[in-house]
């Protein structure tokens, strides 16, 4: 990509991250390039924001239909929370899970229109690269936790609003999404093509869902599901969400520990991406 050269609208500099330069500018400049990519990501975003609506159907559902019953009929042990309110906050993990997911399929687009070619030759740190797309995805996921928000509120949750919780909530979706979206990232860069990755993200959903306890506690579930939840990332985020959506609400393992094992994870996962991501293009 020549000096200057624009991808989706958005400049890309030519002009090395690495070399002589102090650890500032090194930063400085990474984190533009980061945001630059974000940026880039969220207008398409903007320009279909039908998208958003198309996937508030199912969490509605999921709360005016499962909820609702479940409510009713107290089959499922939830302590002194009403089950509706046990289950906001993970129907806004699964939101989270279902945006994030199928996000790696952009990368399998990009390559077939020669955008992601443009990307390598640049001198963008593959990380960045990763990181931006991460933070999309998280951008698109808090639209989807305000249209949970929304209808949580209408059915009667007792929501804390303390902005200290509310910005942990941010934190947490953020979080989520970006480990989500780079695992999905990881995953398109090694099937490489479209049906196959369609697939592989159809089968993982739902485990990853139901192996958590977005729905009923860890503690109904038989001891090798368990085992299962307890190193599902999705868990932890759940956990969170509850410590941090509900009045009164607590979290399991503790609202830091969840956001350590989200971080970590999450880490992790833009390390091997940055890794594998040259590799789609093989």
């Amino acid at each position: 990509m020549k000096p200057g050269a624009r991808a989706g609208g958005f400049a890309v500099s030519a002009e090395p991250i690495t070399g002589r330069t102090d650890p500032f500018s090194f930063l400085a400049r990474y984190v533009a390039r980061t945001l630059t990519i974000a940026g880039m990501e969220a207008r398409k975003l903007l320009h279909d924001p039908t998208e958003l609506l198309t996937r508030a159907v199912q969490p509605a559902l999921w709360l005016l239909v499962f909820g609702q019953v479940f409510t009713r009929i107290r089959a499922i042990p939830t302590g002194s929370l009403r089950y509706i309110d046990f289950m906001a906050p993970g129907i806004l993990s699964q939101s989270v899970l279902f945006i994030s997911i199928f996000y790696g399929i952009s990368v399998i687009w990009e390559r077939d229109l020669g955008i992601l070619h443009k990307f390598l030759v640049s001198p963008t740190p593959r990380s960045a690269l990763v990181m931006g797309k991460a933070i999309s995805a998280g951008l698109r996921a808090l639209a989807q936790a305000l249209i949970v928000y929304l209808l949580a509120v209408l059915l009667g949750v007792g929501m804390d609003w303390n902005p200290v919780a509310l910005l942990g909530v941010i934190l947490v979706v953020m979080l989520g999404a970006a480990f989500f979206s780079t695992f999905s990232l990881v995953i398109a860069c090694l099937v490489k093509t479209r049906e196959r990755f369609m697939g592989i993200g159809q089968i993982l959903t739902m485990p990853l869902f139901f192996a958590s306890n977005a729905i009923y506690p860890i503690s109904i579930m038989p001891r090798w599901l368990q085992i299962i939840s307890h190193a599902n990332p999705l868990t932890y985020q759940v956990d969170a969400l509850r410590g941090l959506m509900l009045a009164g609400g607590t979290s399991v393992y503790g609202v830091g520990m969840d956001l350590g094992v989200l971080g970590a994870a999450t880490a992790v996962l833009v390390g091997i991406a940055a890794r594998v991501y040259p590799s789609i293009v093989i």
